[in-house]
């Protein structure tokens, strides 16, 4: 069982804008200084949550203190810190979800375990996803979301009394080295085998956080894995949200696991879920769909995916590339550059805000109703894909005669 919640302060360096902070909706901000503190009540689970959270957003984590029953809030060196005068009032007003993109509701322990096909589960916490295989061998674990934590085992033992199955983990499948997405691998011991991309090996072993051990099996391309009478197949295509971002496919499941690419009746997540190779995440999907699959498991937000899931997504995506290239190509950069004069990143930041917004308008307009949060993440995915669009592909990158 996890311990009771109990109130933390987590420090952080720099002062977090509204966005970030959107990202953490449990706990409360503080500054002090140049430094942002939140503080909240959370059980164990939920405090990897927002770790992994904040490790995903690469903040600087400077501090994470247990604080006292009685102690509301922690005053480091240097005074007490000041709160924010912003109610919730005065937050700003986003277009509902659209109910196709909710998924069922978690229980009374905070989670979802569903049967996806025959003996093949997945478990949701509302956000994060992970899934199991239950074979007369043991149970193999697809990922270790923190966030879902010690219920993961719980999700098994629901379907072991239900079925008259073992609960047993042998297994653990990495899709990628994520903290967010591995961070409670250690629950399940050192007796487990832990298998993952070859790069996802080489990345943990940099990482050296005992909460996600590296895999002792790797694979370069594709490995076919034969465990109590089931095959699953892994495959790696190349980078796209990051370097060792694997496929997993259930052919006897007609299931796809591919995490952090599409997320199913949702936007992306800020920088198309902070994906380090963009052409890389733009082409994920295609390949996605080579396979054949009715189900997939997504990674991120309450439910499973479908085929049209993702073909949604690549038009969501492919209007925001197109609205990019036209607002490259029209919006003019002088006025910045005439205000801002001798300040180049005042001008740069003005021209480039000013380009992905108007990228981006067009499509907030065409899908919202459609996607959950297309007006919340869709001019910073918009920003993400233009830079691609310049840097990658070198479009408007003219040389100087």
């Amino acid at each position: 069982m996890d311990p009771a919640p109990a109130r933390y302060a987590i420090r952080i360096n720099g002062h977090l804008d509204a966005m970030i902070l959107s990202a953490f909706p449990t706990m409360a901000p503080q500054w002090h200084g140049a430094e942002t503190v939140l503080i909240g009540l959370v059980d164990r689970s939920a405090l990897y949550g927002v770790l992994a959270g904040m490790d995903a957003l690469c903040l600087d984590l400077l501090e994470v203190r247990l604080l006292e029953p009685n102690r509301e809030s922690p005053e480091p060196d240097g005074g007490p810190m000041t709160s924010p005068t912003t109610g919730a009032a005065e937050l700003p007003d986003y277009a509902p979800v659209p109910r196709s993109s909710l998924g069922p509701a978690v229980n009374d322990q905070g989670y979802y375990v569903g049967r996806v096909e025959r003996n093949l589960y997945w478990v949701t916490d509302g956000d994060y996803h992970s899934a199991f295989l239950v074979t007369r061998d043991g149970v193999v674990l697809f990922d270790a979301p923190p966030s879902i934590g010690h219920n993961l085992q719980r999700a098994v033992n629901d379907i072991a009394a239900a079925e008259g199955v073992g609960n047993t983990v042998t297994h653990l499948v990495y899709t990628h080295h994520h903290s967010d997405h591995a961070g409670a691998s250690s629950l399940f011991g050192n007796k487990v085998v832990r298998i993952g991309h070859e790069e996802a090996r080489r990345l943990l072993l940099r990482d050296n956080d005992p909460a996600k051990p590296p895999p002792e099996e790797t694979f370069a391309d594709h490995r076919t894995l034969e465990i109590g009478g089931e095959r699953i197949e892994l495959a790696w295509h190349g980078s796209n949200h990051s370097p060792d971002n694997i496929y997993i496919h259930f052919p006897g499941h007609d299931t796809l696991m591919l995490v952090d690419i599409v997320l199913p009746g949702w936007a992306p997540f800020y920088g198309i879920n902070l994906s380090e190779d963009v052409p890389g995440y733009i082409d994920a999907p295609g390949t996605a769909l080579s396979y054949p699959w009715k189900h997939l498991i997504a990674g991120h937000l309450g439910k499973l995916g479908t085929r049209d899931d993702v073909t949604l997504h690549q038009r969501y995506i492919a209007d925001i590339e197109a609205g990019a290239r036209t607002a490259l190509g029209t919006v003019d950069p002088t006025a910045y550059f005439q205000k801002y004069g001798e300040n180049l990143w005042a001008a740069v930041r003005g021209y480039l805000d000013a380009v992905a917004e108007a990228a981006a308008a067009p499509v907030i307009e065409k899908y919202t109703g459609v996607l959950g949060a297309v007006d919340v993440f869709t001019v910073p995915t918009a920003f993400s894909i233009l830079e691609s669009i310049r840097l990658d592909l070198g479009y408007r990158m003219d040389v100087h005669p």
